[in-house]
């Protein structure tokens, strides 16, 4: 892979080039695209979906939209200590094409900042229940109408692939989503395969997939243009990753694996003598321990040592990337960056953990149970309507159902496949609350 062709801001429907020589400083392409990912409705739903505490009203808890957004200042500050490091490498990459060290920041700031943005509600259990009312439940019954690609997609839901449809699929009068930059989608690509075969190799690129049926055409536009690695033969379509997507991968590490577990230590799930042994090992190099004794809260402590490990870990984020860069290039890079780090035991600890004492939590399980049934009773509910819609078979329940539909998921799918996975989309789209809302209406 080349950086001149892995940096291209080329847009969905361009007929023409865009160079980076070219671009107005003021209002950089890449630039553009997290302003216009901070502005769509798919990104303002996030205020209100699960991080880690479901439906938590308790105002430190992160959402959705706060760790995305810090997951986008952390993937800022990597990107651009990278791109300091390519460009000094390459000083072709600004004397000839213009390219700086805050490019790539911005690319990954972008990418970083949409990461979550087809999750669904309730957490990662969404999106397990999504796949469960397919592989288990009432959906069962469609099986034998798919092909076993379609099949994958549904009883494997997976939020990355739902995101790159919200952020790329096209509907009435819309062309192309908002059109992010190629670059930029590139990065946002963990997982750059469909979803047959599953997880074929230990590649971490492997490890989930990355687009439905419907996306596969751009998906490999977008790909081709950035002159990706194929990795798969035959029928069969996936490739190494964009390099700047392990950057983006490296800053959601960090920030679930340090913030989460601050989450859980203001909630009192986790104990701040546990915590304090747990974070000091990951800053003792840099704790300046006459500051850290003037601290006299808790909450002050933790935030101090919080800023202290997310620094030590992206300075080793950048420290990985750095000396496998050719490797990523040849596509001959396996693994997470953050597994490869030099506080990888210490990460392991704090996963662990949070593991047991948040993630398994009677507050979190609880929460997802009740996300579980939520969800389940919407895909039922939704999919029987619009699929007896669409065969001329809908009751008058069915009508009234569909009505309360948006506006915009009022849109006639042919096969099968697409109409049950228009429902996922809807359903996957909606907030916590809103989720909660729809659910009471269809069981009232």
């Amino acid at each position: 892979m080349h950086w001149e062709q892995l940096l291209s801001l080329k847009r969905q429907g361009d007929k023409g080039k865009r160079l980076r020589i070219e671009q107005d400083d003021t209002r950089l392409g890449f630039e553009v695209d997290y302003d216009r990912i901070i502005f769509s409705a798919a990104f303002r739903s996030l205020q209100d979906k699960t991080q880690v505490i479901p439906l938590s009203k308790t105002d430190f808890v992160h959402t959705r939209l706060t760790h995305s957004l810090e997951v986008s200042v952390v993937g800022r500050s990597i990107g651009r200590l990278v791109g300091k490091k390519i460009i000094e490498k390459y000083p072709h990459l600004q004397e000839i094409h213009g390219y700086q060290a805050n490019d790539f920041g911005a690319i990954v700031a972008a990418a970083a900042l949409s990461h979550d943005i087809g999750n669904p509600p309730f957490g990662h259990s969404g999106e397990k229940a999504i796949g469960e009312y397919f592989s288990i439940g009432n959906g069962l019954q469609y099986k034998n109408q798919l092909t076993p690609k379609e099949w994958q997609d549904l009883i494997d839901f997976e939020g990355n692939a739902n995101g790159f449809s919200v952020l790329t699929s096209s509907r009435p009068g819309i062309e192309g989503s908002i059109r992010l930059t190629y670059a930029v989608l590139g990065a946002y690509m963990k997982y750059p395969k469909e979803s047959l075969p599953k997880k074929p190799t230990p590649n971490i690129a492997d490890k989930k997939y990355g687009f439905f049926q419907t996306d596969k055409e751009f998906f490999q536009e977008v790909a081709d243009e950035l002159g990706l690695i194929r990795n798969k033969t035959g029928n069969d379509i996936g490739y190494e990753r964009h390099p700047l997507a392990y950057l983006v991968e490296a800053a959601d590490d960090i920030c679930y694996t340090i913030i989460d577990f601050e989450d859980g230590i203001n909630l009192g799930l986790v104990s701040e003598d546990f915590a304090l042994e747990y974070l000091i090992k990951l800053v003792k190099d840099t704790i300046d321990t006459s500051k850290y004794k003037t601290l006299t809260t808790k909450e002050d402590r933790i935030s101090y040592l919080r800023a202290l490990a997310i620094g030590n870990l992206i300075n080793d984020a950048v420290r990985v990337f750095v000396e496998n860069e050719e490797a990523i290039l040849k596509g001959e890079f396996p693994y997470a960056l953050m597994d490869k780090s030099k506080y990888k035991a210490q990460i392991d600890d704090i996963i662990q953990l949070s593991v047991k004492k948040i993630y398994q939590s009677r507050e979190v399980i609880e929460k997802e149970l009740s996300g579980y049934q939520i969800i389940n009773n919407l895909l039922d509910k939704f999919s029987t309507a619009y699929n007896n819609d669409f065969e001329g078979k809908a009751t008058n329940y069915d009508t009234l159902l569909l009505k309360i539909l948006p506006e915009k998921h009022l849109i006639k799918k042919e096969s099968t496949y697409e109409r049950l996975l228009h429902i996922c989309h809807f359903v996957s789209m909606l907030t916590d609350g809103k989720a909660v809302l729809y659910n009471k209406i269809v069981t009232a």
